[in-house]
């Protein structure tokens, strides 16, 4: 019976499994050349040891997606210093490899997944936001303007 599953697993014929030219053709993808996009937003997990980060970017990016998981950290970067929760600036680099017509339909009718490309993503600079203080400006300067009315 394992060998009926295994075999019949390979041919595709199942939905629910990509056949074999399917997962090759995604395994040997080629990417062009990087876009620069830059966008802000804050570091949701920090994975020191595989240095990757999850990101939420508050602008999305060109495929309408605002977070990115497993984005390729650079070894250069001290990932020891990010901070989650505070808002960055990020300068990353996006890879695009296109597939095939016959995967996207493929994956279309079998998955109900609108998939056309497969994206790769690497940090390329990244630099801390001083939010917070503008926040703390803005509130002294509320305070300050009820006490020139009389009111506390």
């Amino acid at each position: 019976m394992v060998k009926t599953e295994s075999t019949s697993s390979k041919s595709g014929d199942n939905e629910g499994t990509l056949p074999t030219w399917a997962e090759e053709e995604i395994k040997s993808v080629q990417f062009g050349q990087p876009e620069i996009l830059t966008r802000t937003g804050y570091i949701l997990d920090i994975y020191e040891k595989e240095f990757k980060i999850d990101i939420q970017l508050y602008e999305a990016l060109p495929d309408s997606r605002t977070i990115i998981e497993g984005l390729d950290v650079p070894r250069s970067m001290k990932i020891a210093d990010f901070m989650k929760g505070f808002v960055y600036e990020f300068k990353i680099k996006m890879f695009k490899a296109p597939l095939s017509t016959t995967l996207v339909q493929l994956l279309k009718k079998n998955f109900e997944l609108e998939m056309d490309a497969i994206y790769r993503f690497e940090l390329q600079e990244m630099q801390m936001m001083d939010v917070e203080s503008d926040v703390a400006a803005t509130t002294s300067t509320t305070l300050g303007e009820g006490d020139d009315n009389g009111e506390f």
